[in-house]
């Protein structure tokens, strides 16, 4: 169908002979139910010029879908979730979250701050080593943020903003986080993220979003042939947690800096490979500046749709939902082990126990900054 913003672009480009002209994105927003304990959430939906569509909620900053063309130009959702906020309240892997105050692992959630001893909330299992996990008893994931949205320069956008108080479970100092979502007209979606403390305190945000380029969550993600550009990893232990150690991936099936299936030797007997089941490991992305750069892409062949990752931090969790199992989704899908994938862009877990790994800490006066951008096209 013929946009009838498109239409009036065109009057106006004739009409003012302007020398270029791009359709404006759009955003909508509606209420989509409430928490148990009485806050109203919203589901706000993105549009960009060429038809693509995020719906992103403000609870947990979830990206509930994410609508992209395959090579016929068939529109579908490539994200795994859920339909209603119920089920997110109840259940959730943290499908399409922001992840923080620290995302991924820091062993024993011990920290040292300002020469003190910090202790974030763990999670204590017995046999297992007690671990502070994706920000704590309650993240970033599991609250709801104040959202603001529109168009800016042609492009769709939703800002959510959210104060972590401090002592919020272990975390010294109020910390003003802020994420900006913004659908693009060349089928990217942008998140940066900003945070700033009263106090010092350790900041490594994410996003955890679980993709499936086949579309609509159907089967895995087997088939899909990715190049990740990487050297080396930081080495785990049981529980996932780093070593401190850094290792090569050449002539392991960790090496994707040449395009490979991703089932290719995902079951191949090899100690990491077990202790994730699967993949579930920090990569060290290859880097030339500090900037935004590609690092990887990711292509499904029966769809034809490719996924390019660019990011400005200096790792990556790449990750294949080993665990899932019979969680009900989004069209009543039932996701399965390896449903989906994740690119979780990211400094190292358990960085503030090794410190030659990049810092995390985040002081007064400083601002943290990052950049993740999740481009879509087909081929």
């Amino acid at each position: 169908m013929f946009r009838a913003s498109a239409f009036l672009c065109v009057l106006s480009l004739l009409w003012a002979s302007q020398t270029a002209c791009t359709p404006p994105g759009e955003v909508s927003e509606k209420a989509w139910g409430s928490l148990p304990s009485g806050e109203e959430v919203t589901l706000y939906t993105l549009t960009n010029s060429l038809g693509m569509q995020a719906d992103i909620t403000n609870y947990g900053g979830i990206v509930v879908s994410l609508t992209t063309p395959d090579r016929d130009g068939v529109l579908e959702d490539v994200v795994l979730g859920y339909s209603t906020l119920a089920k997110y309240v109840e259940r959730n892997p943290l499908f399409g979250a922001i992840v923080g105050l620290y995302a991924n692992r820091i062993e024993t959630g011990l920290v040292e701050l300002d020469g003190e001893q910090v202790q974030l909330f763990v999670r204590e299992e017995p046999g297992r080593i007690p671990v502070h996990i994706h920000g704590g008893s309650v993240g970033l994931d599991q609250v709801v943020w104040t959202g603001e949205s529109g168009v800016e320069q042609s492009t769709a956008f939703l800002k959510l903003h959210y104060i972590h108080a401090d002592g919020m479970d272990g975390y010294p100092g109020a910390v003003n986080v802020t994420v900006t979502y913004r659908l693009t007209n060349d089928n990217a979606l942008k998140i940066d993220y900003s945070s700033t403390t009263e106090k010092t305190t350790i900041i490594n945000l994410t996003n955890h979003s679980y993709f499936n380029l086949i579309g609509g969550g159907v089967g895995n993600v087997l088939n899909h042939e990715m190049q990740l550009e990487s050297s080396e990893l930081t080495e785990v232990k049981p529980g996932l947690i780093p070593t401190g150690r850094f290792v090569s991936v050449a002539g392991t099936p960790f090496d994707f800096n040449s395009p490979k299936r991703i089932g290719e030797h995902i079951d191949d007997e090899n100690g990491q490979l077990r202790l994730g089941r699967g993949y579930d490991h920090n990569y060290v992305i290859k880097k030339t500046t500090d900037r935004v750069e590609l690092f990887s892409t990711v292509y499904e062949p029966t769809s034809g749709r490719v996924m390019e990752a660019f990011t400005d931090q200096p790792g990556v969790q790449f990750y294949t939902a080993n665990g899932m199992r019979n969680l009900v989704g989004k069209g009543d899908v039932a996701y399965q082990p390896r449903s989906g994938f994740c690119l979780e862009t990211q400094h190292y877990p358990d960085s503030p126990n090794h410190a030659h790994f990049p810092s995390t800490i985040l002081k007064p006066g400083d601002v943290f900054k990052s950049t993740t951008v999740f481009k879509f096209s087909a081929r």
